[in-house]
């Protein structure tokens, strides 16, 4: 077979998702974001098993290993590689664990704001008039409140606690999500497959989500990508603040806290190691999110 008659069918070869991975996976920053995400989530979920220490356990805490510098040997034993805290809890324990909480406040505060705003987004496009007046203004209003005191009102009414740090962070970022999806929406809205779609009479969900939704995935992949590290960063800022998680539970935020009074004193791993694995954590995750926008907006590409 000639070499003229192979390339028409490699080129057929080529999918959406093939010339997606090849041209993430030219941006070698991009994938060492990636990378070095998929290690920090691998320690968070295996972290019962690689943590030498279960640092919420309080019978595994001894408070005269407490402020010991890094590489010292506790009483029990445990060569403490990042130090400990004033409790006596191992720092690298209480960071792997730390990034569970910090992980799972994340991502699934993200999650759940992307379902609730792009489903919003997508019934104000669609259904246009009132029903969208009514979406947009609420959005307006939502993003006229600076993010970090509108769920700092919204957890001095709640209380601490994951869950209630999990619903004051999709509050506060479910209109995000509500006006990227709008703004495709309103693109795609006039597009014939719709139009086809509403001459066959089929039912609004199905519209919205099997072929409105799909076409608008790109730019809210993207903004999903980038909330993840702003949820994280956020949910780190309102524990440090003493208003996230609780204290027996600690995040990256709260361990931070846990050492601010003693920077000056010389014990600066307490808050310098959780401090340094939160901005890997974001920073890896938005190395990832920048990329993603240039390659899922082809006029974006330089």
């Amino acid at each position: 077979m000639s070499e003229a008659a192979l390339e028409p069918a490699a080129a057929r070869e080529e999918t959406p998702f093939r010339r997606f991975v090849s041209e993430f996976m030219a941006s070698k920053v991009a994938v060492g974001g990636l990378l070095v995400f998929a290690a920090v989530a691998l320690l968070a979920l295996f972290a019962p098993w690689i943590a030498p220490q279960n640092p919420y356990d309080l019978a595994q805490l001894d408070i005269m290993d407490g402020r010991l510098p890094p590489g010292a040997v506790g009483g029990s034993g445990i060569t403490h590689w990042l130090g400990t805290d004033d409790q006596g809890r191992d720092m690298l324990s209480g960071i792997i664990y730390g990034l569970r909480i910090s992980l799972t406040v994340g991502v699934g505060s993200a999650l759940i704001a992307c379902l609730l705003g792009a489903s919003l987004g997508l019934l104000a496009a669609y259904a246009g008039g009132r029903t969208d007046s009514v979406i947009m203004r609420l959005v307006d209003l939502q993003l006229s409140f600076p993010t970090i005191l509108a769920a700092l009102m919204i957890l001095a009414f709640l209380g601490k606690g994951i869950l209630n740090v999990v619903i004051a962070l999709v509050v506060v970022e479910w209109a995000y999500y509500a006006r990227t999806v709008r703004g495709s929406a309103l693109v795609e809205r006039r597009r014939e497959y719709i139009e086809a779609a509403q001459c066959l009479a089929l039912p609004t969900s199905r519209i919205l989500f099997r072929h409105l939704l799909p076409n608008c995935l790109p730019p809210l992949i993207v903004v999903g990508t980038i909330q993840i590290a702003r949820a994280i960063a956020l949910e780190a800022t309102l524990s440090f603040l003493g208003l996230g998680v609780p204290i027996t539970e600690p995040s990256l935020g709260l361990l931070i806290a846990n050492g601010y009074e003693y920077m000056l004193s010389g014990k600066y791993w307490i808050s310098f190691y959780p401090g340094i694995a939160l901005l890997v954590t974001i920073v890896s995750i938005n190395l990832m999110g920048d990329h993603l926008r240039d390659v899922l907006n082809p006029r974006l590409k330089k």
